[in-house]
């Protein structure tokens, strides 16, 4: 059995691959919906957040043979987590990595954390629209309600927790945009001219996390980006395409 950190789109695509090459696979996911979607597509689900002692436990109960990390980019402590329980079991970690999004242009601004990107924006103010999800949303909150000149939008998911965490940061809900992707440029354009957005913060998650459209959609309204960085993390086996992670279990794992 090959245990993978599914969470993402491109995730569940992998997990179905490994599974099409002839691997049992166990798919660990943090959200209902997420679980939902894999066990639609005939995959075995575990639900809820692993700590490196728990995922190690799971590992030598299901006997498994590898760890294939496929969790989004900014899930630092679940890369972690996974690398720890794989060493711990003497189990090989395997990486899948999304290849990064191409960003050049003088309207984009990168920055190394939230609060970078908070403190930039505090300075430049205007209509600001956040795409940074809601676990991080306070940073933005301290810094930028209530300052003048400055209406913060917040855009995220669609679940019951995010909408309460916008209520406790008072969040008014004409500012919360309540959707799930994936979003085309036309319609991130719609949503930029809707609300006048001079300013958007989002995140570097790759090209299948769509930070290309969002970009090119700023890029062709005129709107100033901060990008913020992915985490700095020394993987090991990292591999960017699906049939690298294949040849990857071929070769490191023995059935």
């Amino acid at each position: 059995m090959v245990i993978v950190l599914a969470g993402t789109s491109d995730a569940r695509e992998l997990a179905l691959c490994i599974r099409q090459a002839g691997y049992d696979v166990l798919a660990t996911v943090v959200t209902e919906h997420a679980a939902d979607q894999l066990r639609a597509s005939g995959l075995a689900v575990h639900l809820g957040r692993l700590p490196a002692e728990q995922l190690a436990e799971l590992i030598r109960a299901k006997k498994a043979k590898a760890v294939v990390d496929a969790s989004h980019p900014f899930a630092e402590e679940a890369s972690k987590n996974a690398m720890q329980a794989a060493a711990a079991t003497g189990v090989p970690y395997i990486r899948y990595e999304r290849q990064a999004a191409e960003l050049n242009s003088r309207l984009v601004t990168f920055v190394d954390s939230y609060e970078e990107a908070a403190e930039l924006a505090a300075q430049k103010r205007g209509v600001i629209m956040l795409t940074t999800g809601s676990k991080t949303l306070h940073i933005f909150a301290a810094k930028l309600l209530g300052l003048p000149d400055t209406r913060v939008i917040a855009r995220m998911l669609p679940r019951k927790d995010n909408m309460e965490k916008c209520e406790q940061l008072k969040f008014p809900q004409e500012n919360i945009v309540a959707m799930q992707g994936p979003f085309t440029k036309e319609l991130d354009m719609a949503l930029f001219r809707h609300f006048g957005v001079t300013l958007l913060i989002t995140k570097e998650s790759g090209k299948v996390g769509f930070v290309d459209e969002k970009i090119a959609a700023a890029q062709e309204l005129g709107i100033e980006t901060i990008v913020i960085r992915r985490p700095s993390i020394e993987y090991g086996a990292v591999f960017f395409e699906f049939p690298d992670i294949i040849r990857a279990l071929q070769r490191m794992v023995q059935f």
